[in-house]
């Protein structure tokens, strides 16, 4: 069975290390040095929908999974089905649930799926003005386009919030995908990840996690697409679950169904725990990431079994398990991101597949290889991944091994799953 991965990061990597199984033959584009030992990797855009069409065409392909919100959102999974190829993951009218977080924020209003209060903008006069007469801080300002997890700015004072709100309405720091912005109650309480599969019709959760989007120790600096992740979270209770799966995940479903929207693929909650119960921070479109390296790397299942019944809308006909005990993943990440980074920098601790024995696994999600040896090619570099019977023993295995790989001026927050 040849299997085309789109995509290359470390929710990718992970993806493909979980279908990893007899007589399954594997492609990536466009791949990093790290699941090059996996899959054969292809030097095509993530964004190029009419190359990957064309190469699964030309190759074959029996199944090809869409991973990233930019295809997804630009209509991959559209143009593949129209090819008569068989893929995975939400078409472009569903994976708007993420493109636009002004329509998601709309979605949960008309069908009264909880979350923090809002209101859209376009004009940034009267989104200044709006934030003045609201007078509470923080606030939290959102692109309302993909802005690779970096267009949410929590605004502590009002000088801030309004030098968020000129920068994305008038200095246009995230492109098109600022020029409307969502401004929104700063919710306050523990968050949760849940990713779950879903055919539109039935929900299946993976195990819950935690991610830590700010890039320093004590949840200080810029949000980041996330340096590192436990799972479980010990915040999500069967009574939080239940209440989750009642007023959010199964409403979610219903309401893109009614809008003529049917979710198929990986639906991503982003919750807040609060005093009220859960609530919906974001929605994403498709395995978050790291959320993925350890949630992955805990479901038992097998993944290509789940992402069949999915496509064919038999979910409900699968059970989703996941192993005992916990995760965590670690990110090293390269000096000054999530700003400005250098690349290039050669990677030290790391054997000839990528791999470090210290760890229960190595995932790739910013590296290239030059003359053999790993270099660092993104902002987020390598996420370490530990397990153990509990999160503090995971913790304590993967700090204990961290300092074994480095690049020049790499960072890993120390406190991922709490102080030590």
């Amino acid at each position: 069975m040849k299997i085309l991965v789109v995509g290359g990061g470390g929710r990718e990597h992970a993806t493909l290390k979980s279908l990893v199984g007899e007589g399954r033959q594997f492609y990536c584009a466009p791949g990093n040095a790290g699941i090059a030992n996996i899959a054969s990797c292809v030097d095509i855009k993530v964004s190029d929908i009419q190359g990957i069409v064309d190469f699964a065409a030309k190759e074959k392909m029996d199944l090809v999974i869409v991973s990233q919100d930019e295809p997804l959102v630009l209509g991959m999974v559209d143009a593949l089905q129209a090819a008569g190829i068989r893929a995975f993951g939400p078409d472009k009218a569903a994976a708007v649930i993420e493109g636009s977080k002004a329509f998601s924020k709309n979605l949960m209003k008309k069908y009264g799926i909880p979350t923090a209060a809002y209101e859209t903008f376009t004009d940034s006069t009267r989104a200044v003005e709006y934030v003045k007469q609201q007078g509470k801080y923080p606030v939290v300002i959102k692109a309302s386009g993909l802005a690779l997890g970096k267009g949410v700015i929590i605004a502590e004072d009002f000088a801030r919030a309004q030098k968020a709100i000129v920068d994305m309405l008038d200095n246009s720091k995230f492109g098109e995908s600022g020029s409307e912005i969502v401004i929104e109650e700063f919710l306050q309480g523990t968050e949760v990840s849940v990713l779950a599969f879903t055919d539109g019709n039935c929900l299946r959760p993976m195990i819950s996690s935690k991610d830590h989007k700010r890039a320093f120790d004590g949840d200080k600096g810029l949000n980041t697409g996330g340096m590192g992740v436990i799972a479980p979270n010990p915040a999500y209770t069967p009574e939080v679950e239940k209440q989750a799966m009642e007023q959010i995940f199964i409403p979610t479903i219903k309401a893109m169904k009614a809008e003529g929207r049917t979710f198929k693929g990986v639906l991503y909650f982003g919750l807040m725990i609060t005093a009220d119960g859960p609530k919906v921070i974001e929605y994403n479109c498709r395995l978050g990431d790291p959320e993925a390296q350890v949630c992955l790397s805990l479901l038992k299942t097998d993944l290509l079994t789940i992402m069949n019944a999915v496509i064919d809308e038999k979910l409900s006909d699968v059970t989703v398990e996941n192993e005992d005990g916990a995760a965590i993943i670690v990110m090293m990440c390269s000096g000054g991101y999530p700003e400005n980074y250098q690349k290039g920098k050669e990677i030290s601790g790391l054997d000839e597949k990528g791999q470090n024995r210290a760890f229960d696994y190595v995932f790739h999600s910013g590296t290239a290889k030059k003359d053999g040896k790993y270099t660092t090619n993104g902002g987020r570099v390598l996420g370490f991944m530990c397990k153990g019977k509990d999160i503090k023993r995971a913790q304590d295995k993967v700090y204990g091994a961290i300092d074994t790989v480095s690049f020049e001026n790499s960072f890993y927050r120390s406190d991922i799953g709490g102080k030590r």
